[in-house]
């Protein structure tokens, strides 16, 4: 009995031992497996953390990098506003006659079209070159086009200005085309510098798509006095909105118009001083022919234009181009106008010079009141109801139909002329026109 005892008992130590050193075994083998697993856990994060720092590090050295390449363009812009300015000055010494003050600097505006602005530059040139002294010419670029600065600069009867312009462009409606934002800053920019830096008392202002009329220098001479002595004149334009050859007929004649028609104008600096501070962000042409802004004050413009629009493409997208700029004839007469008496323009004499023009028109009447015109010898006025009535009635001659702030293209008190078949000339009359001008 002892003897089974002891077999049992040490049968079972050995069975406790064995499992102790299974349990031992278990355990170091854990042990040991958790330490691997540290040890690629660690060696992980290690690695994770080296490629972190490297990634730190090339976007130190991409920083490094911009801050070098924004420190350099800003020396490079540095540098070329000194040569631009250099540029200027050597330009408008050559340019000036020390002797005798300039009637008005010419400023053609451009962008980025070389072939249109070598078309304008040509045009003007041809015709300035014997009253050069007279007319210094100006190209002001908005922006960094090479073709348009390599074209400028190889002129030297020319001066070139350069405007650099990187703020962001803000529209204040959605869809806007931030060309007509850009376009006003470069306006504002550019007459500042003509009437506050160089010191032009006048500023003819010209597009980059404009041929010249062989007396359009002579033309704005003479205009220069009439703005001189009549402040009722807010500008000069070289353009008739209703220009196209079948409705002008004399280049002699001028007019007073309500309606700026840009295009070819010319401003004093007492006029920009008023205009400059409050400046549009966009639309400057239309902003212009608020009643706000013109304040009653009127521009003389001829009936036969002394610029001719060609640019079909641009900012606009051709809008109108076929209809109204293409036809417009551009005058081919040479008149010396400071031989001519431009009195009956200033504002006194003008409302009875125009008033007994349309005193002399026959009155027609009626729906069909453009057929009877038809039938008509000599001038006719036609009485207008309202701005539909005025824009049907336009559009059955074919003239412009847009009003602006109350004012239809062209008009005077209302008063839209225009000629129809040769020499004789429309009138057509808004309701209150006669008692304005006192008829």
């Amino acid at each position: 009995m002892q003897i089974g005892w002891r077999r049992q008992y040490v049968v079972y130590s050995s069975l406790i031992l064995h499992g102790i050193m299974i349990i031992v075994n278990t355990r170091l083998e854990f042990v040991l497996f958790y330490n691997v697993i540290s040890v690629e856990s660690e060696n992980h994060c290690t690695s994770q953390m080296r490629l972190l720092i490297d990634q730190i590090s090339m976007q130190q050295g991409q920083i490094v990098t911009l801050e070098d390449e924004r420190k350099r363009n800003f020396e490079e812009r540095l540098q070329l506003k000194a040569l631009i300015q250099d540029l200027e000055r050597k330009g408008l010494q050559q340019l000036t006659d020390k002797t005798q003050e300039p009637v008005a600097a010419v400023v053609i505006m451009a962008c980025n079209r070389a072939d249109y602005l070598e078309r304008t530059i040509k045009s003007v040139l041809k015709y300035q070159t014997t009253v050069a002294s007279k007319y210094p010419v100006f190209v002001s670029q908005d922006g960094s086009n090479p073709e348009v600065k390599n074209k400028a600069l190889s002129y030297d009867q020319l001066a070139y200005m350069q405007h650099l312009d990187y703020a962001e462009v803000e529209t204040e409606r959605p869809g806007e085309l931030i060309a007509y934002y850009k376009i006003a800053r470069h306006y504002k920019w550019a007459l500042d510098q003509l009437f506050y830096k160089h010191n032009f008392s006048r500023v003819i202002i010209l597009e980059d798509d404009m041929e010249i009329a062989p007396d359009f220098f002579s033309y704005f001479e003479a205009a220069a006095i009439l703005l001189d002595k009549d402040k009722t004149i807010m500008a000069v334009s070289s353009w008739n909105d209703n220009g196209q050859k079948q409705f002008v007929h004399d280049s002699y004649v001028l007019y007073r118009s309500d309606f700026f028609p840009g295009l070819g104008w010319m401003l004093t600096k007492s006029i920009w001083d008023e205009l400059s501070p409050k400046w549009p962000k966009a639309y400057w042409d239309d902003w212009l022919r608020l009643k706000d802004n013109h304040k009653g004050r009127q521009f003389i413009r001829p009936e036969v234009c002394r610029t001719y629009n060609f640019g079909e493409h641009g900012s606009s997208m051709g809008q109108f181009f076929k209809q109204y700029l293409e036809p417009i004839k551009l005058n081919d007469v040479q008149i010396d106008w400071m031989s001519m008496d431009l009195s009956y323009l200033m504002e006194d004499k003008y409302v009875k010079y125009f008033a007994d023009l349309i005193r002399k028109a026959k009155p027609v009447y009626g729906n069909d009141a453009v057929m009877k015109a038809y039938n008509v010898v000599g001038d006719v006025r036609i009485e207008y109801r309202d701005q539909s009535d005025f824009e049907r009635i336009a559009r059955q001659f074919g003239i412009f139909e847009e009003w602006k702030d109350g004012i239809p293209r062209t008009a005077y008190k209302g008063v839209v002329v225009f000629r129809h078949q040769t020499q004789r000339r429309v009138f057509l009359i808004a309701p209150n026109s006669l008692e304005r001008l006192g008829i």
